[in-house]
């Protein structure tokens, strides 16, 4: 299994609103679904709770088993469009927090489930509370601020972009998965990176901001929902500057590239390989 364990680094620090945030968290039991409940000792996932710009969040963590060294690497997880709302739950039940439940035994980092409320985007007042609980996980948990990633799927794709032009200096890689720039619909006019909106291309514009963060994109050819011509333009946009970002397509593959992505080794063992200086 990847991420190995590198030095200790000096303690993060931490300011005020984080500490305030550490403060208000209320830790409870997240179990799986048609499972019975974890040991302390065992890869476990929590619920928390986190008040942000005076809005109240619920998101789950998840903890690794008791035996795996710290620091922790920690990965933050943003869900798609269909596990919204404030149960602090269901981001937990698609993507990464499925193949987490089939893995728990043997993942060694921490991972961050922040929930975006109903009919609303990763960008913008979610993005920053998405770091927040970023910020309150890793504190709590012992997470290493050198080997802190960013991945997320389908609306997550598009909002893992949107932390990292939130935090360009916070993240050593990133993987999105079926995500992309600007809106897939002209029903659906709020899915964007906001920040490279008003750009004349914003795909050149993310791929430069970000050019010195590694990132490796997937998608499904014949995605439905967001075509994989979004990541394409974004892939062409990398190489054009010199951004370090790859890009896997499944050729059969249709919106759920996430289930493939996430089993695959060879994503995580490039992912563990990156860190912060």
């Amino acid at each position: 299994m990847p991420f190995q364990r590198r030095p200790t680094h000096p303690p993060m620090r931490l300011n005020p609103a984080l500490l305030l945030t550490v403060a208000v968290s209320i830790l409870i039991s997240l179990p799986p679904a048609n499972a019975t409940p974890a040991t302390s000792s065992d890869g476990h996932f929590v619920q928390h709770e986190l008040v942000h710009d005076g809005r109240r969040f619920r998101y789950a963590v998840f903890v690794p088993a008791a035996a795996q060294p710290r620091p922790l690497p920690v990965v933050l997880f943003l869900h798609g469009s269909g596990e919204r709302g404030s149960d602090g739950q269901a981001q937990t039940t698609a993507g990464l927090g499925n193949w987490l439940r089939a893995n728990a035994d043997r993942f060694p980092a921490l991972v961050v489930f922040p929930q975006a409320p109903d009919d609303e985007e990763w960008m913008g007042d979610n993005a920053r509370m998405a770091l927040a609980t970023l910020d309150a996980a890793s504190a709590e948990f012992g997470g290493d601020p050198a080997r802190t990633y960013a991945t997320g799927m389908s609306m997550g794709g598009y909002g893992t972009w949107g932390v990292a032009l939130a935090a360009p200096d916070r993240f050593p890689a990133l993987v999105p998965v079926c995500g992309g720039v600007r809106p897939p619909r002209t029903e659906r006019p709020t899915l964007q990176v906001t920040a490279v909106a008003g750009e004349a291309d914003p795909y050149t514009a993310l791929a430069t901001r970000l050019k010195h963060v590694p990132a490796w994109l997937f998608h499904g050819a014949r995605d439905e929902l967001v075509p994989a011509e979004e990541d394409r333009k974004l892939h062409r946009a990398a190489q054009a500057v010199g951004a370090d970002f790859r890009y896997t397509e499944y050729p059969d593959g249709t919106h759920n590239a996430w289930d493939a992505t996430y089993a695959d080794a060879a994503m995580w063992d490039w992912l563990c390989a990156r860190h912060l200086p």
